[in-house]
């Protein structure tokens, strides 16, 4: 089994290998295309970004590295938060502030016909929604919403349930499950760490942009395999009860999404909750996607 050791001590090339980058997508290109430049300029084989952003979106937009791209699938539940420009057609009326409360909860939507997936009627649900400014006919609007919500077609349905028509302005993430706007790298500073680590031998630059991929998982409930038990999943085998050492599983039930861990912090492997960790046998974690 490949060691990589504790998440913080690890060489460049490791961090490389295992890692998350916080990117702030710039306007223009895919997040496929963004995805790419990160993987060549990280000279990984592999790089996918956790959620599609339109071209002219910009924001929040984390990047996997290597073998952390087997971990993508954790993003496809996480809720997003966004900064949308609301463009009305007409002076906003009296009741603004109340009939955006009103789209808070589960609403149903159908993807727009340029959309790539099925246009079937869906439910998404739309945890906040608040004007931030407002100006005659536009207003700053504050969203987090469930994955998967068209932002454009919630400034539609706006418009109409106003009765002025809307249509969405710009369009701004600053969300995307536990990674926020808050510490976002540009390209730019993933080039400028890249190069200094290079040139230099210096990796400190690298650090600052670069986090172990661990970061996109800590939300997880999860489990700590003895040694022993981690050389056995990197061979494919379920993680069971007897090579457990601790569990972190809040209010994980059976089938739920876990993440297991060797004593020293380095992610093994992502699984479903099979079995009771504190019985004295038995499968606990089937394996979902392995990391060594």
């Amino acid at each position: 089994m490949h060691e990589r050791g504790p998440p913080d001590d690890r060489d460049p090339d490791t961090l490389l290998e295992f890692g998350v980058v916080n990117l702030d997508k710039p306007a223009g290109p895919s997040a496929h295309q963004v995805a790419a430049w990160v993987r060549d300029m990280a000279d990984v084989e592999r790089a996918a970004h956790a959620g599609t952003l339109d071209p002219k979106v910009t924001g929040c937009l984390p990047i996997l590295t290597g073998t952390a791209t087997r971990a993508a699938q954790v993003f496809d539940d996480s809720r997003k938060g966004y900064l949308s420009v609301l463009e009305l057609h007409a002076p906003a009326p009296a009741d603004f502030e109340s009939t955006l409360a009103e789209f808070e909860g589960p609403l149903y939507q159908k993807p727009p016909r340029k959309s790539a997936v099925v246009r079937r009627l869906r439910i998404r649900t739309i945890h906040r929604l608040r004007a931030l400014e407002t100006e005659e006919r536009r207003a700053l609007i504050d969203i987090e919403c469930a994955s998967g919500t068209y932002v454009r077609k919630l400034c539609h349905d706006l418009g109409l349930a106003l009765g002025t028509g809307a249509h969405m302005g710009d369009l701004r993430r600053s969300k995307t499950g536990t990674f926020d706007d808050s510490a976002l790298v540009t390209l730019h500073d993933l080039a400028d760490g890249l190069a200094f680590w290079r040139e230099n031998d210096d990796p400190e630059l690298l650090r600052e942009v670069v986090s172990p991929a661990e970061r996109a998982l800590e939300h997880l409930p999860s489990l700590t395999a003895a040694p022993s038990a981690a050389a056995e999943i990197a061979e494919g085998a379920p993680l069971y009860a007897p090579g457990i050492i601790e569990t972190d599983l809040d209010d994980a039930t059976m089938g739920d999404l876990v993440v297991c861990y060797t004593p020293d912090g380095a992610a093994v492997c992502l699984g479903h909750l099979a079995g009771d960790p504190d019985a004295d046998a038995g499968v606990v974690v089937d394996l979902e996607r392995v990391f060594v």
